[in-house]
């Protein structure tokens, strides 16, 4: 097995920046003040079962792509998503482009598409953009269909 990829998560609540591995199982928390974290990392082909189908955690998988603008408008909204459910989510981005074999195995047709999964299985999807109030609603009732 390679190694881990890591990523830097800025608390919102101290401000320390803290290193938590991409495929991390459960929510993580700030080393200084142990607030929740915000959970977002990449995965690829190679790393998603890793990082998604093992995580204790409901995943949020946002396929996007760099030349997409509606992804462009979606991926804050969905930032602060995760930081609103910090410890209850984990918020996956997958570029179609750097990950044809997620975007095959998904059948992934537009983008940005969204799928919330809890370990190996997916139990919502949202095709396109929409505006925040309603990914806030679809996410809170993929999560209330997860536990």
């Amino acid at each position: 097995m390679g190694t881990t990829e890591v990523a830097t998560i800025r608390c919102p609540a101290c401000g320390q920046a803290n290193r938590v591995p991409a495929n991390g199982r459960d929510g993580p928390r700030c080393g200084r003040c142990r607030a929740a974290l915000p959970f977002v990392v990449d995965a690829d082909d190679d790393s998603f079962a890793d990082v998604v189908e093992r995580s204790r955690i409901p995943v949020v998988v946002d396929f996007w792509a760099a030349w997409c603008g509606p992804c462009r408008m979606v991926s804050p909204v969905l930032e602060r998503l995760a930081a609103e459910f910090a410890g209850q989510i984990k918020l996956v981005k997958v570029d179609v482009d750097r990950a044809p074999g997620l975007s095959q195995q998904f059948d992934i047709r537009a983008v940005p598409t969204l799928l919330v999964m809890r370990g190996d299985r997916v139990v919502a999807t949202q095709a396109g953009a929409a505006p925040a109030p309603a990914l806030r609603r679809w996410l809170e009732d993929a999560l209330a269909t997860a536990r």
